[in-house]
């Protein structure tokens, strides 16, 4: 943790994601900022019931106006690059990488380096950054405490990683400057299409192999035949994924890249693919915070330009508190019906499907949503829920429980008068398909029923009498909208603190079990 006095609001440097043609790349350099400025326009139902614009000037402006962050562009010079000892780096700034520089025709040789190429540049470019920032005596910062934000792309995520995780590519003083990466977009796991599962390695035209599996695991320094989106030599709790769920505004080759790559994608990247996971410091595996908001890979309705993802952002770089929600399923029963037909000896199979949508309060849009609809749900079987040989009395299995989000919460946006923070999930649990003999049963069978259905408030209020120093509510909608009426009875938990929410659907089918609320300080 840096002894400064600017955390949290550390350097961002934007790296930005793939151009595959030379036009593109022209493009993408002749834009000083490379796509961090562009905003979008979309339609919204105001409280009037009259359909209005929403504007998001874009992430850029968004943090100048919200946060006090700057550029470095000065009298046609980029501070960060010029080698005059009076160009002083305001340390609250937005750093561009301008890596496809050198493989422009107007400021390079027009050729297009490889990957590494890249991610060494971003170690000098961290680097370069630190000594001008603490070549500035008025913030007296000393080299060790400099810290900085890596915020990317789609292919700039795996820049990101190469530069974080391969020891060829990037420098241990650089990499330990890093404090956090925020992902947009990012194919983790490489791309998939419909024709063709992993980019062929033989597919050079513009670069493109960059995606395939095999040439990851070497950029990213992975046993080749790994996994490509395990995270090494960097805590994966401290890469954000933001998961684009809407492939259909994606316009790419004319739609093309949007029906090759399916329905759970963003119109280029599967869901199943954008995101990270690893050790954390104790050993256990864990997967990285993610969000998933239906936006597509780029264009006017991405997920760069988009007010969730704005959000999601700014609460996991300067957020202060990190909440997780897990569902603990300990028995879910059968329908009368379908429980007649396994006693009858028939071979029955369920599935089950967990939507789950997270807002916090003060912000119009959710920070996180999936639904069936959008091809985005959590899905389980019974067999990975409760495994074991049929007619055996079967124990949930733990390392199943669906995960159901990671919210940021950011105290400087808190009640004044109370100082609270505040967020609610919606919690669904879809009447599962049921196949018994392996035909599919319907009957009393109504789509789009639920087993369950909640939304949940939850309040923190600062208290340094509570444990943890917080002292929380929660409530039930249905008991009383808009307002948490209980108090949680909470248990310490890595320096956090957690309490649970029974769950006990008397329903046939019903649901038993907890969802379990897990805070942490987040620094």
């Amino acid at each position: 943790m840096p002894t400064n006095s600017q955390h949290p609001y550390h350097p961002i440097i934007y790296v930005r994601g793939f151009a595959a043609t030379q036009g593109e790349i022209e493009d993408t350099v002749a834009d000083p900022y490379m796509g961090f400025n562009i905003g979008s326009t979309k339609a919204r139902t105001a409280w009037t019931g009259d359909v209005k614009r929403f504007y998001f000037e874009s992430p850029l402006v968004r943090l100048m106006s919200d946060h006090g962050y700057n550029d470095v562009f000065v009298d046609g010079e980029d501070l960060v690059a010029v080698v005059r000892p009076d160009s002083v780096v305001p340390y609250r700034s937005v750093i561009i990488y301008r890596y496809y520089d050198e493989a422009s025709k107007d400021f390079g040789t027009g050729e297009t380096p490889p990957i590494e190429r890249f991610a060494k540049g971003l170690d000098a470019l961290i680097l370069r950054l630190r000594d001008k920032v603490c070549a500035n005596p008025k913030l007296g910062m000393a080299p060790e405490d400099f810290r900085v934000y890596l915020v990317a792309h789609s292919m700039g995520g795996l820049i990101c990683r190469a530069f974080l995780q391969n020891p060829q590519l990037g420098s241990a003083e650089a990499r330990a400057a890093v404090d956090k990466l925020y992902t947009y977009a990012t194919p983790h796991n490489g791309i998939d299409m419909r024709i063709l599962r992993n980019v062929p390695g033989w597919l050079t035209f513009g670069d493109i192999n960059n995606f395939n599996r095999e040439r990851m695991a070497s950029y990213l320094a992975v046993p080749s035949g790994d996994d490509v989106s395990v995270v090494t030599n960097f805590p994966p709790e401290r890469i954000f994924n933001l998961v684009g769920t809407n492939p259909r505004d994606y316009a790419v080759a004319g739609g093309l890249s949007s029906w090759a790559a399916g329905e759970a994608s963003d119109g280029l990247v599967r869901i199943e693919n954008a995101t990270t996971h690893g050790r954390g410091a104790d050993g256990r595996e864990v997967s990285s915070p993610r969000a998933f908001v239906h936006r597509s890979h780029s264009g006017p309705y991405g997920v760069v330009n988009s007010e969730e993802g704005y959000q999601n952002l700014t609460r996991f770089l300067f957020g202060a508190l990190r909440v997780d929600g897990i569902l603990d399923i300990d028995d879910i029963t059968l329908p009368a019906e379908v429980l007649k037909e396994l006693k009858a000896g028939k071979q029955v199979r369920a599935s089950y499907q967990f939507e789950i949508a997270a807002s916090v309060r003060g912000c119009q849009w959710q920070m996180t949503r999936r639904e069936v609809r959008e091809h985005s749900a959590i899905f389980r079987t019974y067999e990975a829920l409760f495994p074991g040989a049929p007619g055996s009395q079967r124990k949930p299995d733990r390392s199943q429980s669906p995960h159901l989000f990671s919210v940021f919460l950011d105290p400087a946006k808190s009640v004044k008068a109370s100082g609270s923070v505040s967020f609610a999930f919606d919690l669904k649990v879809l009447v599962p398909d049921y196949e018994v003999d392996g035909i599919l049963f319907l009957k009393r069978h109504f789509e789009g029923g639920y087993v369950l259905r909640e939304l949940v408030i939850v309040e923190a209020f600062p208290d340094a009498a509570a444990p943890g120093g917080w002292r929380i509510k929660y409530g039930f909608q249905g008991d009383n909208p808009g307002k948490p009426g209980k108090d949680a009875v909470t248990r310490p938990l890595d320096g956090g603190l957690a309490f649970d929410i029974a769950i006990d659907q008397k329903t046939n089918p019903g649901l038993k079990g907890t969802l379990r609320i897990e805070a942490r300080p987040w620094t």
